[in-house]
């Protein structure tokens, strides 16, 4: 009789078996997963709060303060995705009435100020085109003009390619009674980043890119003055998900004992940690030195092939993701499908402001390999032979 109440029968798709294809991803992330992180994420679950769960999470702490380069005792990972960690930086440091600076070239510029405006949050906007980077001289004008009690800055634009300098800015900043929120999503463990010695005060970045990890997990690092900064707020953060003080508890990063504030996504969290781990073992130098070495031969045959690169000034080119312009006559969205569908090879076009002007390609972490420069190479040139010229 239960069953003649049914009205929506069994999706037939649902009933086939999954089919993954095997490509290569040299987009802007995600990256491929190494086989020892995919065993890490298939373990057999324990309980949220089981002592070998905390001890997973105790590595994961360690491990992103060698990441980061930071002793910061507020340092954890949200459970969720890079913007899951730009949301709680910003609604944890920034409290309505308070004034922030948002340094925008690129998407990630124009989605924080965004977050920073539901918020109720007082936004003034720094920008510069597409391809360039903020000089002392322009945040220095920035923070006298506009007294913001936080910036925002991107060190890896992953929508333009940009590495944004970061030497003195911290300085800078708390001359001006400022504090430093950096998003180093796409440049964690491929550009140096020293969060104590610069004077970061929030620092997050993501699990998907240089770190080989699935998406759904998120550094994230507070300095003392950003944690004084939460502690003096007058009102409760909006989210009680991302609620830092609820977080630092979990974590074990406020001295008390844990208590339960989420379910968090465990498996994320083995993976999390077996990508910390290896980045420890090949060391912080060598991996910058692997994406810068694998970028240079790269921007190298890209010029060879005859593409323009996009970011004009080699020390301000992002190491892990290269943009190009998309050549004269050609229409991107062919290029990307050709090396899908010929090569089996992701690579992506451009990103808010960069849309419909630049390629994407990503080399980051174990994909950042030579054999893998001269693959992506190989398919342009493939690429550029047989896409059919635009009429536009």
């Amino acid at each position: 009789m239960a069953t003649s109440l049914l009205r929506v029968p069994p999706p037939q798709r649902l009933l086939r078996s999954l089919a993954i294809p095997d490509r290569l991803l040299l987009g802007p992330g995600p990256s491929n997963v190494p086989p020892r992180i995919l065993a890490a994420s298939g373990k057999q679950l324990l309980g949220h709060m089981h002592p070998e769960v905390l001890q997973v999470m105790d590595e994961i702490k360690a491990g992103i303060q060698y990441a980061f380069q930071t002793q910061n005792r507020l340092t954890l990972a949200i459970s969720g995705t890079g913007h899951c960690a730009m949301e709680a930086a910003l609604l944890n440091l920034l409290e309505h009435g308070d004034t922030v600076l948002v340094a925008v070239n690129g998407i990630w510029g124009q989605r924080a100020a965004d977050i920073a405006r539901r918020l109720g949050i007082n936004v003034h906007e720094l920008p510069k085109p597409p391809g360039e980077y903020f000089t002392l001289q322009d945040i220095e004008e920035a923070l006298a003009q506009h007294k913001p009690s936080v910036i925002f800055i991107t060190h890896g634009e992953s929508s333009t390619g940009v590495l944004q300098p970061l030497e003195g800015l911290g300085k800078l900043c708390h001359g001006h009674g400022c504090l430093l929120l950096v998003d180093a999503v796409a440049s964690l463990g491929g550009a140096p980043i020293f969060m104590d010695q610069q004077e970061i005060d929030v620092l997050y970045s993501g699990s998907q890119k240089v770190l080989n990890v699935p998406p759904g997990s998120a550094p994230i690092s507070f300095s003392e003055r950003a944690r004084e900064k939460m502690q003096r707020r007058k009102t409760k953060p909006l989210s009680f998900y991302l609620d830092m003080g609820w977080l630092a508890n979990y974590w074990g990063c406020d001295g008390e004992p844990r208590r339960y504030h989420h379910t968090a996504p465990i498996n994320s969290f083995f993976s999390l940690r077996e990508g910390l781990a290896m980045l420890a073992e090949l060391g912080l130098e060598r991996s910058w030195e692997r994406h810068r070495t694998n970028c240079a031969q790269l921007c190298q045959g890209l010029c060879d092939l005859g593409f323009e690169l996009f970011v004009k000034e080699e020390k301000a080119r992002l190491p892990t993701i290269t943009t190009v312009r998309v050549p004269e006559g050609y229409d991107w969205k062919e290029i990307t499908a050709f090396l899908m569908d010929n090569h089996a090879i992701e690579i992506a076009g451009g990103l808010g402001p960069s849309v419909g002007k630049v390629l994407r390609i990503g080399l980051m972490g174990c994909n950042s390999t030579s054999s893998n420069v001269d693959r992506v190479l190989h398919a342009l040139q493939d690429a550029l032979r047989h896409c059919c010229r635009s009429r536009l």
